[in-house]
């Protein structure tokens, strides 16, 4: 079997249950994965043989696959930011949305140096490191209600060289210190229970639902911690950051008018969704 043959052969499989479009691209992550081959490198070798250890290998992962693990757990790596995190599946798989939300938070801020920054929810540590590279000079720490996610957070920063202060801490119960912060960043459980109905299977199998799932009577339950926690930790003007579900992007903003904060923004990802809000603490 030729290495054209074998990505063939795992195109065929994963097709009818991705489309062809992603099923080229998980082709492509595979044998990245497998391998290190790049885009280039699967054309100049088409026709090199295969040996029938990547043949098994990669047909384990096409099963995994057609189960609905997603190969970012499979390979235990994914792509946030231009930085390569380790991904397991105690921490949700970092997304395009989130990357807005951190190039927001650099777009208004990296003119500014020194800046304290919490992190809230920090699961990968995929928003705490990005910023820590990328505001200059600044102090991060971050905090996650998981222990698990706290290690894999640590690693993260550890190979990324990313100075971050981890805390494991619950923010429904922490207590806020007095103006330490001039940023907090969450994004914190915002799907409805009411949601997972039109929730893609390799998500509701496989991502950990307390970090994703919210009641649909409280829906807003951890934006309100969140505010209040900020509104004693950032120092006066200091910036808070969220993403948000865009069903309940309207009640967060008028949440956040009502209770002590001003310049309350809601921003739209590159699907038009409101995806993100800002708003700053009042002097």
């Amino acid at each position: 079997m030729t290495l054209s043959d074998l990505i063939a052969s795992a195109r065929r499989r994963l097709t009818p249950h991705y489309g062809e479009r992603e099923a080229q691209a998980l082709v492509r992550v595979m044998m990245e994965g497998l391998k290190g081959y790049t885009t280039v490198d699967l054309v100049v070798k088409a026709q090199d043989s295969v040996s029938e250890y990547l043949q098994s290998k990669a047909d384990t992962v096409v099963e995994r696959l057609l189960a609905d693990e997603p190969i970012q757990y499979i390979f235990s790596s994914a792509r946030f930011y231009g930085m390569n995190l380790r991904v397991t599946p105690d921490v949700l798989i970092p997304r395009p949305e989130t990357e807005e939300l951190v190039d927001l938070i650099v777009r208004q801020n990296a003119s500014r140096s020194d800046l304290r920054v919490l992190d809230i929810a920090t699961g990968s540590g995929c928003i705490a490191i990005a910023l820590a590279r990328n505001l200059p000079f600044s102090v991060v720490d971050a905090i996650d209600i998981s222990p698990k996610a706290i290690d894999v957070a640590r690693d993260n920063a550890a190979t990324l060289k990313a100075r971050i202060a981890f805390q494991v801490a619950d923010i429904l119960t922490l207590t806020p210190p007095s103006e330490v912060y001039d940023i907090i960043v969450s994004n914190p459980p915002y799907i409805a229970e009411s949601e997972k109905a039109s929730m893609s299977p390799n998500v509701l199998l496989h991502e950990p639902a307390e970090a994703l799932y919210v009641p649909d009577g409280d829906p807003l339950r951890f934006y309100h911690a969140i505010s209040a926690y900020a509104l004693k930790a950032l120092k006066p003007g200091g910036s808070l950051y969220l993403e948000i579900n865009p069903l309940f992007a309207d009640t967060l903003a008028s949440y956040l008018s009502k209770n002590g904060w001003t310049d309350v923004n809601l921003w739209r990802d590159i699907h038009a969704r409101y995806r993100m809000a800002s708003a700053r603490r009042q002097n």
